[in-house]
Order: structure tokens, then C-alpha cells, then sequence
């Protein structure tokens, strides 16, 4: 999916909402432990329910990885079914992976060819050598960790260097890399008062923001200093939609909570365009 039909998917559905299918057995519905793949029905019920409102789905790779082989198939099932019934449906891996070249390589042709994914979360720690690979994909996006929503962000992510934050300069550098025209950036909502100084730098491309919802970001401060004339923004909430209810009406409740997200949203929109 290129840049331009995630956009034009945007302003269709009037949401930048993603969902994250962060699926732990011991907080699905009883009932679907029955099934022959929980997680797979539970992230088919999700998705089914609540796709209207979403414009991109995330489902996080230690979920699965944590049940093994099972749980790979699970994710393998998942992303097939997503790209075949809901194909404009942006797909980013959140697997967090960044190593040497050779090895970055493999990790992206695991994700962006065997499964299909149309982006992964990839972390810079490691450089230049373990993102470009990643970033040689045609057409497929590799999403940094910039600033993150977790509280150890601040061990190193804003600490300073000759003067500047850590962050900034992980931002900056990145723009000098091959294809990072191919890059969107991960800055947690937790961090929103940050999103004006990384727009200095980042005034265009697109942000994976995590932490609104449980994890107490407000998506209106995340507006206010993210958004973009192309939008620019992909708003992640996971537990507070698909954890909405643990009943028989658990997708029904994950879809009003998702409206309810989509319609704040399209509300925003609405003010800024």
C-alpha cells in the first residue's frame, strides 16, 4: 500500500484510527477457547467488527511468537484474512526488530513478503546498516521507534548529546538514510507536548502514535500538534477496544468503542479541513 492510499483511505472513512490486535488468551472470551484457533476467531471477530471505523490494524508479534508455532499460524491466518477480505486495510507488524544488514533482510522479507504485512516497527538503535534494509522494499513502510509512550523512554530517548536530545537525532539522521521517504515514526501519545518539535524536523510524514486510551494519551493534544494537510497521523488503541467486553458481545463492543474513537476523530478532521 503506497503512502497515497492510506491517505485516500483516511479521508474516506474520516478516521486515522488503528487497531491494535494484541491477543492474550487469558483475557479473550472463555467461550472462544473452545474454538480450534481462539486467537484467530477473536481477531476475525475484531476485525469483521470493526473495520468501518479502522483504517489500519496492528497486531503486536510477541502475542504470537509467546504461543509458538500455534501462534505464528494464528498471525499468518490473521494478516491473510486481512488482506484478502479488507485489502485497503493498511498492515503494520509491530515486531520492534532491527539488526545487522543480513540479518535486518531476512527479518524484512519475513514480514513484508511471507506474511504480507505493509509495515514493521523497526528500532534504530543499531543504525543505518540495520533500517535500510527494511527500507528497500518497494512500495512497504518501515516505522522507527522516535519517541516512545512507555515510562523508560526518558533513560535515553531525551537525553542529550552535544546539546540535543537523543530522539532529534535519531530523527535527523534517519532522513539521510536510502528510501526514507519510506519511513513513518513512532511517538507515543504519552509524549504529545514532543510532537510539536518533532514536526520541526518530521513536518510531513507519518507518526504511529500508541498510548491513547488505557494507556491515558488524549487524542485531541495528539491533533493538535501532529496532524498535517495529509493527515499524517496513525492513532493506535488496542486494550481499550478489543478488551471492551469479555461476553458473548465482546465484537460488539469493541465496534462501539471503535465508533466512538472514529466519530472524535471525524469530528477533528472537521475543525482542521
Amino acid at each position: 500500500m503506497t503512502t497515497e492510499n492510506l491517505i485516500s483511505e483516511i479521508r474516506k472513512k474520516k478516521s486515522f484510527l488503528c487497531i491494535g490486535l494484541d491477543v492474550d488468551l487469558e483475557k479473550i472470551p472463555e467461550f472462544l477457547l473452545k474454538e480450534e484457533d481462539p486467537i484467530f476467531s477473536f481477531n476475525k471477530a475484531i476485525i469483521d467488527a470493526t473495520h468501518q471505523y479502522a483504517v489500519a490494524y496492528k497486531p503486536n508479534i510477541a502475542f504470537y511468537e509467546a504461543y509458538g508455532l500455534k501462534g505464528w499460524k494464528s498471525l499468518e491466518k490473521t494478516i491473510n484474512y486481512l488482506n484478502e477480505k479488507y485489502s485497503e486495510i493498511f498492515t503494520i507488524a509491530d515486531a520492534k526488530r532491527g539488526d545487522i544488514g543480513n540479518t535486518s533482510s531476512r527479518y524484512a522479507k519475513a514480514f513484508f513478503e511471507d506474511l504480507g504485512f505493509d509495515a514493521v516497527t523497526v528500532a534504530p538503535y543499531m543504525g543505518k546498516d540495520s533500517v535500510e534494509p527494511f527500507l528497500a522494499f518497494k512500495n512497504k513502510h518501515t516505522i522507527l521507534l522516535a519517541l516512545t509512550s512507555n515510562e523508560g523512554a526518558f533513560d535515553f530517548q531525551t537525553k542529550k548529546i552535544d546539546g540535543e536530545e537523543l530522539y532529534k537525532q535519531v530523527l535527523k539522521t534517519s532522513k539521510q538514510w536510502k528510501n526514507s521517504g519510506n519511513l513513518m515514526y513512532v511517538v507515543g501519545a504519552t509524549k504529545a507536548e514532543y510532537l510539536a518539535e518533532v514536526r520541526k524536523i518530521i513536518p510531513n510524514g507519518f507518526l504511529l502514535v500508541p498510548g491513547v486510551g488505557a494507556q491515558g494519551g488524549s487524542l485531541k493534544e495528539v491533533c493538535k500538534y501532529g496532524l498535517t494537510e495529509n493527515i499524517g497521523l496513525l492513532v493506535n488503541s488496542s486494550r481499550g477496544i478489543i478488551y471492551a467486553s469479555n461476553t458473548n458481545e465482546f465484537a460488539e463492543a469493541a465496534a462501539r468503542e471503535a465508533k466512538t474513537i472514529q466519530l472524535e476523530m471525524k469530528a477533528i478532521l472537521g475543525e482542521f479541513f
